[in-house]
């Protein structure tokens, strides 16, 4: 198991690299505007709660 955890651990470390090197790629407007259609996909599929729940909750 030492030769393959070994190959196992550097793999892993490939791959979390190449994701950070690709999220550090976006500019800030690049991730505002990902972040504003993904709340606007998030509120479109949220259930409509009624008022009284709302001023409850």
């Amino acid at each position: 198991m030492g030769l393959a955890g070994l190959a196992g651990v550097a793999a892993t470390g490939v791959i979390i690299a190449r994701a950070e090197r690709r999220r550090r790629a976006y500019t800030p407007d690049e991730v505002r505007g990902r972040l504003r259609s993904r709340f606007a996909e998030a509120v479109e599929g949220a259930p409509d709660r009624p008022a009284a729940e709302t001023a409850a909750g």
